[in-house]
């Protein structure tokens, strides 16, 4: 039986090439045409086979005969033009063996021996024809339905173009069901979009304005606007055709060494079927052993294997370039990781407002965000998204101007809003506009000056009092200052992706044995992710030079993968045994030199692809032992002539079948490792998901009132108790409630164990308690008051000091079951969640748990 070492591979965004997504070959025809043709002649010889049996059961010999010699004669035929390929290119085919069975039945008269080989010879290719073409099914997805015209806005005129001629800049339509031609941003509006063919995905995703289209997904709701943001040749859709046209079907390591063992195996069974006519002196035994000896489960299960392993984690959205790359995968020991776009989401993200004076929050960030949208600076990104996230209205500021690295100012409602640095936005402070007490600083009143040089010096120890704990934090300040007053500070992050510390918690369980992290980012700020995930060791402020040296010293441990999605990671990507581009937003150049392209924005699709990757080596490793276990057996049985040549055959088909239905078998998903949520239990995920991104932002808030009392009044210190109080009774209560009562019951069904989220729910019974004990202090605040022992109706003295204690542990505790929730739970809903969508997608206000949050998506 013979069969071809090969492998499917698909792609991601590359830039090798000018051809268009239209040009070229769809991948996979190959493999459609020689399908059809396999099945044609297993037809045949089926066909034969059946006619010679018609012939004998009418006692008609000759019939019989010339029917079972011609079918011989058909798998003869094939079986001498394969092996001569195979000599051609200086390889030895197993089709060799077959040739001589075929050629021995005609020989010695077994001709219904030999109409079954060329049955099994047929079978065999077909299946195993049939096998590539499944596997390669999810990878011809991927450019089945690539873009060819594009609907440009001319002025007001919509003209339809090849995709070939949108350039950076133009506008476009796309039409409902259509595919988006390249890719760009939503203009306006908001765009539904099927990401399944990317992604996988199933849900639609909403878009809004300003969010990142991907070419490739289909419009799954109205029509709407997009700004095209690169060319059609360098667009993601049209990178993941190059590279799905140009990868070759090279060889795994495992299939290279099937094919030497099968040649070894050829020339063992020569000589058996040699050995057997010389002692016996029979032929029809000789011929018997070569019926049984093709080595077909050899060269069969590993490249069948190999190709559903290919083809299992394309279906998780991760491209692997070929079976070598995949075995390497499987092997590897050491994973290395760069932090930000990797560990991290890649880009900031505002996580807490920080105002003087207990002021208004979402005022704050509305008159920041109104200032921010006309900079370029990628902070001014994220607290523009975060403003839109709360569905603040952002007015067009007048007399804007940037200051480079200091800050932007500009005019909005009437006021002067300046956004940046904190000696920046404090240099221009000045008594409050309107004020009759204030004085001309334009004309030197000293009154004015005083007043001036008094607010600058309070607004600059509170800004560095708060830089100290953002600096300890790791996070980022952007300083806010209206009408000369500094207002507050927005503080921004680039935050742990919520299933970093489970995908490498489940790498380590997979076998690698060492993760380290290569970055560029500053040594505190990588000690402080890596210490929350979980990592071997950190190599800081590396270059990228400095990133290839370290891939190198790291290969002494063992075979290495690197992980990585920027520019400046390409070369270390290209080092390591295995380079492994987060694709979704990575540079085409890391793309192209990676082994292995994640599409979708999760880290987690890693680890489903080393999953794929050993489940596909163990099953190919499994496969090829039994199958050539049993071939042996059956040569020694054909030896002794206790397997004529005809039951042989039968026998030795049975084994094909077996052997490459055993490999079919990495194409599922491991039935022992379910990591994702799916159904209903995916949308419950989601719903509380949605609820923590509405809570999150009140989190940090416990901890600004906490600091504040003592420091206000005791009136105005009671006041802001009572408002947290009031968020945790109303709101967070209940969504702790519904989490025990609805979502950790699902959750329950799908990790299995005994209690698995029992230490959750005893997270939960300590965030009632800590809020029990703060409403029973405000009862006897109110005791107090009502008998005349307090401080006319605030809070001050123990009670002060037991609130700010309750309230600090309030805030620890709740943040830390947040986290542990979104890392060990939340982050099972399987999408491809924005990563902005991590503590900007709501505002200060969030609904109860009680109620069903709506599914939303934060733009961007």
């Amino acid at each position: 039986m013979a069969a071809t070492s090969a492998g499917s591979s698909a792609g991601t965004p590359s830039d090798t090439s000018s051809d268009t997504p239209a040009s070229g070959p769809v991948p996979g025809a190959a493999s459609s045409r020689t399908d059809r043709r396999e099945r044609a002649l297993l037809a045949a010889t089926v066909a034969g086979l059946a006619a010679g049996a018609a012939g004998a059961a009418l006692g008609r010999p000759g019939l019989r005969d010339a029917a079972w010699a011609a079918t011989t004669v058909a798998g003869l035929v094939p079986a001498a033009w394969y092996s001569l390929q195979a000599a051609r290119r200086g390889r030895v085919a197993a089709d060799t063996l077959a040739l001589a069975a075929l050629a021995g039945t005609l020989a010695v008269g077994e001709l219904v021996a030999g109409a079954v080989v060329a049955v099994m010879l047929a079978s065999g290719r077909a299946l195993e024809a049939r096998a590539e073409a499944r596997a390669e099914r999810d990878l011809r997805a991927l450019v089945g339905r690539t873009p060819r015209v594009a609907h440009r806005r001319e002025g007001a005129e919509l003209v339809d173009v090849p995709v070939d001629r949108v350039q950076p800049g133009d506008l476009l339509l796309v039409k409902p069901g259509e595919v988006v031609a390249v890719d760009g941003r939503v203009e306006q509006g908001a765009a539904v979009l099927d990401e399944s063919a990317l992604t996988g995905e199933s849900h639609p995703v909403e878009r809004g304005a300003g969010a990142d289209v991907r070419s490739g997904v289909v419009n799954a709701g109205g029509p709407f606007e997009l700004r095209a943001t690169t060319a059609a040749a360098d667009s993601t859709y049209a990178g993941i055709v190059r590279l799905v046209r140009s990868a070759q079907a090279t060889s795994a390591p495992f299939v290279r060494m099937a094919d030497r063992v099968s040649g070894a195996f050829l020339a063992l069974s020569f000589a058996a079927a040699g050995a057997a006519w010389l002692v016996t002196g029979d032929p029809v035994r000789a011929v018997a052993v070569l019926v049984v000896a093709t080595p077909c489960p050899l060269v069969l299960a590993a490249p069948v294997a190999i190709v559903a392993g290919l083809a299992r984690a394309a279906r998780a959205g991760v491209v692997v370039k070929g079976g070598a790359a995949l075995e390497r995968l499987a092997d590897a020991r050491v994973l290395l990781f760069d932090k930000t776009g990797t560990l991290t989401a890649g880009r900031p993200e505002l996580v807490a407002v920080h105002t003087r004076d207990a002021g208004d929050e979402a005022g704050l960030v509305r008159l920041a965000a109104a200032v921010e949208q006309v900079s370029p600076h990628v902070l001014a990104g994220a607290v523009v998204r975060a403003a839109r996230a709360r569905g603040l209205d952002l007015p067009v500021p007048a007399d804007a101007t940037e200051t480079t690295a200091q800050g932007i100012r500009g005019t909005v409602d009437g006021h002067d809003v300046r956004v940046g640095k904190l000696a920046w936005v404090t240099d221009g402070a000045h008594p409050t506009a309107g004020d009759p007490t204030a004085g001309d600083p334009t004309a030197g009143d000293p009154t004015a000056g005083e007043r001036a040089a008094v607010e600058r010096a309070a607004g600059q120890a509170w800004g560095h009092a708060l830089r100290r704990r953002a600096d300890r934090d790791g996070r980022l300040l952007v300083f806010v200052a209206v009408d000369g007053t500094l207002a507050g500070a927005l503080a921004l992050e680039d935050p742990i992706r919520p299933d970093t510390a489970r995908t490498l918690r489940t790498l380590r369980a997979d076998g690698f044995e060492r993760l380290v992290m290569v970055t560029g980012d500053r040594d505190d700020t990588a000690r402080a992710v890596a210490a929350v995930v979980g990592l071997d060791d950190v190599l800081s402020e590396r270059s990228p030079a400095e990133k290839v040296d370290a891939v190198r010293v790291e290969r002494a441990h063992g075979p290495t993968v690197m992980v990585g999605d920027g520019l400046n990671d390409a070369a270390a990507l290209a080092t390591a045994d295995v380079g492994v581009a987060l694709g979704a937003r990575g540079a085409s150049a890391t793309s192209e030199t990676a082994d292995v392209v994640v599409m979708v924005d999760r880290i987690d699709r890693l680890g489903d692809a080393r999953r794929a990757a050993r489940r596909s080596q163990r099953i190919a490793r499994q496969s090829v032992g039994a199958g050539m276990a049993l071939s042996v057996v059956a040569m020694g049985a054909a030896a002794f002539g206790w397997l004529p040549p005809t039951a042989g055959a039968v026998l030795q088909e049975a084994i094909d079948v077996a052997v490459i239905v055993n490999a079919l078998r990495a194409l599922r998903p491991d039935p022992r490792r379910r990591t994702t949520l799916a159904g209903e239990d995916r949308d419950l995920a989601r719903r509380f998901r949605d609820e923590h991104l509405a809570l999150r932002p009140r989190l940090d808030h416990l901890l600004a009132v906490a600091d504040r009392i003592g420091i206000e009044s005791p009136q105005v210190s009671l006041a802001l108790v009572r408002d947290v109080h009031r968020f945790l009774v109303d709101d967070l209560l209940p969504h702790e409630q519904a989490e025990d009562g609805e979502l950790y019951p699902a959750l329950a069904r799908v990790l299995g164990g005994d209690d698995p989220t029992g230490t959750m729910s005893r997270g939960h019974a300590e965030i009632a308690h800590l809020t029990h004990r703060l409403g029973r202090l405000l009862d006897d605040v109110a005791t107090d008051d009502a008998g005349g022992l307090g401080d006319a109706g605030g809070l001050s003295g123990d009670d002060a000091t037991d609130a700010r204690r309750l309230l600090y542990g309030l805030h620890a505790v709740l943040g830390l079951h947040f986290s542990q929730e979104d890392e060990g739970y939340l982050s099972l809903v399987d999408d491809d969640v924005p990563a902005t969508a991590t503590g900007t997608a709501t505002g200060t206000g969030t609904a109860p748990s009680h109620q069903r949050a709506r599914t939303t998506s934060a733009a961007g």
